[in-house]
């Protein structure tokens, strides 16, 4: 009984490690951000943000890239949270041009409502714009299933990926609160159903 008690905090400590890490890939992390000439630290052709959860979080995450100078291209997609306003990709486009980042550098797709079409409709710029490789940024408990869904739906383009540390519904600290661990839960269970029932 004792030993039962002592393996169960044991348990659930390598759950919410094992969750933490399967969840929120960062293949760019050892770079601490910085560009070099040294994969997998080396410029990509677009970084792409896709709205949805804090999405500001997840945009600033971009322009910060774009200007430590990972890529000369910023594409941001996302339909309107509020139909009757603009959409998401644009709130983006207008935070990025707030920041100083040219107009001429931002591409959005303002159709997507899905991660899945996030992918599908930005493989239509990375066409128009001969895009080969991106670093994708997204909030850390959506990380995996994104970097899954653009695997899948692109075609040719190289894809790192790089979660915002921490937004308004995620940080390290995701598991101290009921909302991150039902963050966590929907995730792996869309993931379930994207690797088993995925057209």
């Amino acid at each position: 009984m004792i030993k039962s008690l002592l393996f169960l905090p044991i348990l659930v400590i390598a759950a919410i490690i094992a969750i933490s890490i399967y969840l929120q890939p960062d293949d760019i992390a050892s770079c601490n951000e910085t560009v070099s000439s040294i994969a997998p630290c080396q410029p990509v052709d677009a970084i792409v943000a896709v709205s949805g959860g804090d999405t500001s979080a997840r945009a600033d995450e971009a322009i910060t890239l774009f200007q430590k100078g990972w890529s000369g291209t910023l594409i941001f997609s996302g339909a309107a949270e509020d139909k009757s306003g603009p959409s998401n990709a644009a709130v983006m486009k207008r935070r990025a041009i707030a920041a100083g980042i040219p107009e001429s550098a931002i591409h959005i797709d303002e159709l997507s409502e899905t991660t899945r079409q996030n992918a599908e409709y930005t493989q239509t710029i990375f066409s128009n714009l001969n895009i080969k490789s991106i670093i994708l940024v997204t909030s850390g408990y959506h990380q995996q299933r994104a970097s899954l869904e653009f695997n899948k739906r692109t075609v040719g383009v190289k894809i790192l990926n790089h979660p915002v540390a921490t937004d308004r519904d995620w940080s390290k600290w995701w598991w101290t609160s009921s909302r991150g661990w039902a963050l966590a839960a929907s995730e792996l269970f869309k993931i379930v159903i994207f690797k088993f029932g995925a057209s």
